[in-house]
């Protein structure tokens, strides 16, 4: 319910201009303003900002929106507010001179859409691409007033000392990069041409798409070291060798924590001389990253190979994600001695086939890292009635588990409630996300098939398993508790355990 003061500035904000408001009550209308969807006024508010810092999500990111409605109009909205604070402490130096500007915005962990009717990676995107040419055509305003200014003294000593005094600070915008072929060109300019300019990026995750590894390490080498935290390479075009020439850009990153190597091309079932010169020279590259603590090699081909990519790391991983890597026994053997095991508060095995001599490996790696272990999730394992039964003695050693991802196992209503009543002791468990039940589909057991789930699904008999689960999570008390069939259920991001 939302409070009276919330009420009150929703009133406010219907107003253009917007009145005379007292400092503290800004924070509620840029709440009000943003979930209400209103860029008119947000572009209002912004330049008036009466705090050095404007926080993005810490004053919205975790409130739903008001209605259905694009946050790319008001991620724009902001970006034109800052654009009009520069623009008037330039214009008007000597104007307010007691007035707290903004020096920092930082944008970074938004959710990436607040409508169902705009994708996420075209708000994302469109999020960058905005703050870049806001850079640039700055950066160029800097530029010609520096030069205008300059004409004016020339003929005066100190000249430069004069001109530059006249410029004001400037505002450091912290955000998370998006880049493709598309807006490559407008971001490449802005962080090149911008970093001394009054709008910088400061880029806290880089997350390039489709782009080449050339451009990759162009963008790299213009990043402000001082920031990035985590890389996310989503380019299903590379490959080894050109992973090679990109990790060691990465080195100049004393911040950098956590790297994802989404889809990249690792096909190292049959290895050559080459390839596993070009696997030795990558892990040494890695081992070179000594904040590294979290590394997702998703969709990569790795069978036999993980031991030679992780060997030279410094420090043990804290966040491992290795989803349909094609992982063999020597593999989870190599893990449950490693120097990762007992530090592991995030794994992701999904896509594991237990059936194929993975159970007991499996087991033993969990034990090692029960006392750690906070996000677990192994999704599409084959994990039927037998082996959970195998596995769940284990699983309950891991007390301090929050999150536990089971979707697409091929598990009964039975084996799916009695997990329930025995994981009821895991007092920091917040989040399970459980199977459709094998026994809910019209295909008989021994046809179980991923791919015609969804055509085979009984609805009454998932309708009545539902309540069922509902009414045992009532009976429990656990009111913290969450238990879900959406797969795509976010849980908590590294950098939030």
């Amino acid at each position: 319910m939302d409070s009276l003061v919330f009420l009150c500035a929703r009133r406010v904000v219907a107003q253009r201009p917007l009145p005379s408001i007292p400092t503290h009550l800004y924070p509620v209308l840029f709440q009000v303003v943003v979930l209400d969807g209103r860029p008119l006024v947000l572009r209002d508010l912004v330049p008036a900002w009466p705090f050095p810092v404007l926080n993005f999500q810490h004053l919205v990111g975790h409130r739903d929106p008001l209605g259905d409605h694009p946050c790319i109009d008001c991620d724009q909205a902001v970006i034109q507010g800052v654009v009009s604070q520069l623009q008037r402490e330039l214009e008007e130096p000597s104007s307010d001179s007691g007035k707290c500007w903004l020096r920092v915005l930082d944008m970074t962990g938004l959710v990436d859409s607040m409508s169902s009717h705009t994708p996420a990676w075209l708000t994302f995107w469109s999020r960058t691409k905005g703050l870049a040419k806001a850079c640039v055509e700055v950066s160029k305003h800097h530029q010609e007033f520096q030069r205008h200014k300059s004409k004016q003294h020339k003929s005066r000593s100190g000249a430069t000392t004069a001109v530059a005094a006249l410029w004001p600070p400037g505002v450091d915008v912290h955000i998370d990069l998006a880049v493709d072929k598309i807006s490559y060109g407008i971001v490449r300019d802005a962080l090149q041409t911008g970093a001394a300019g009054p709008l910088r990026l400061k880029c806290r995750e880089f997350h390039p798409r489709y782009i080449s590894a050339f451009q990759i390490v162009t963008l790299l080498d213009s990043l402000d070291p001082s920031c990035l935290r985590r890389v996310k390479l989503h380019v299903t075009s590379l490959g080894l060798a050109e992973l090679s020439v990109i990790l060691p850009h990465l080195l100049r990153f004393p911040e950098l924590r956590s790297l994802k190597l989404w889809n990249i091309t690792i096909n190292v079932q049959g290895p050559t001389p080459e390839s596993a010169s070009v696997i030795r020279d990558m892990a040494k590259q890695l081992g070179m990253l000594p904040c590294l603590r979290e590394l997702n090699l998703g969709s990569a081909r790795l069978p036999g190979n993980l031991h030679q990519i992780l060997c030279n790391l410094q420090a043990p991983l804290e966040s491992l994600e290795l989803p349909f890597c094609s992982l063999v026994p020597a593999d989870l053997a190599f893990l449950s001695q490693s120097i990762h095991a007992p530090a592991l508060k995030r794994l992701n095995l999904s896509g594991l086939d237990v059936s194929e001599g993975l159970l007991e490996p499996l087991r033993l790696l969990l034990e090692k890292a029960s006392a750690s272990l906070l996000c677990l999730d192994l999704s599409y394992c084959h994990i039927a009635d037998s082996h959970l039964a195998m596995l769940l003695p284990t699983l309950l050693r891991c007390s301090h588990l929050r999150f536990l991802r089971l979707y697409g196992n091929p598990l009964s209503t039975a084996t799916i409630k009695d997990l329930l009543q025995k994981t009821l002791e895991l007092l920091d468990l917040h989040l399970v996300v459980y199977p459709i039940p094998l026994d809910c589909h019209t295909l008989d057991p021994s046809e179980f098939d991923f791919d015609c789930f969804d055509e085979s699904l009984d609805d009454k008999l998932f309708s009545a398993t539902e309540a069922e689960i509902s009414q045992l999570l009532e009976n429990s008390g656990r009111t913290d508790l969450v238990w879900t069939d959406d797969p795509d259920h976010e849980d908590l991001d590294y950098f939030s355990l």
